[in-house]
């Protein structure tokens, strides 16, 4: 079993991901700036900070097998974890750790060849900030020379708490393509997306890599 460190771990993903690994065995531990929206649980630790202090982030991952980042960007244009994320890639290299970025669905690409998510006409402005932010974040990954194994895994399209869906045990993935069934929905519960993650967690098969799930 695997010690997995996770980053906004009383949001929508983050939530779903601790609670998807408690379940298969592992060591969790929840970091949040407010852990008490968090139960006590059997193999669950919770570690209550600010995730943008570089000090705090390397403390409380030392340890750990797995380093998962499922934060919001606090400022509306996303700047601030943009800035702030080298923090936890040095924290996952001297930890030895794996590094997995709940990312966002508006950098996946709706064809081949693009345009991505955020280019399309439809997509709202109010979130075009963050989602442009996340997709700054892949860039800096792909093009950085670091030997962090991460992964970076975009939901589909209409994920989150206004739409939190079932857990039906399965989903689909994709690279850089955006998923969606045969009614044009790109939609994945909570608890799939964390199955997903957690799957990769314990079977890794994308290094350095992102991969989208949807329905």
């Amino acid at each position: 079993m695997s010690t997995i460190v996770v980053f906004g771990g009383t949001g929508y993903a983050g939530s779903a991901i601790v609670r998807e690994a408690l379940s298969r065995g592992h060591e969790v531990v929840a970091v949040a700036r407010d852990t008490s929206k968090l139960d006590a649980a059997e193999h669950l630790t919770l570690a209550q900070g600010d995730a943008f202090d570089a000090g705090f982030v390397a403390d409380v991952t030392k340890g750990a097998d797995v380093v998962i980042v499922s934060l919001h960007a606090v400022q509306s244009d996303g700047s601030e974890l943009k800035d702030k994320f080298q923090h936890f890639v040095d924290a996952a290299e001297a930890a030895g750790a794996r590094l997995g970025i709940v990312g966002g669905a508006g950098s996946m690409l709706v064809a081949e060849g693009g345009p991505a998510l955020y280019d399309t006409p439809d997509f709202p402005d109010a979130f075009k900030g963050e989602a442009k932010s996340h997709g700054q974040i892949l860039e800096a990954l792909r093009a950085g020379d670091t030997e962090v194994d991460w992964f970076y895994v975009s939901p589909a399209a209409a994920f989150g708490g206004y739409n939190p869906g079932e857990r039906r045990g399965t989903y689909r993935s994709s690279d850089d393509v955006l998923l969606a069934d045969a009614e044009g929905n790109s939609d994945i519960s909570g608890a799939d997306y964390a199955i997903a993650v957690v799957d990769e967690i314990e079977q890794p098969k994308h290094h350095q890599a992102r991969f989208g799930v949807a329905y």
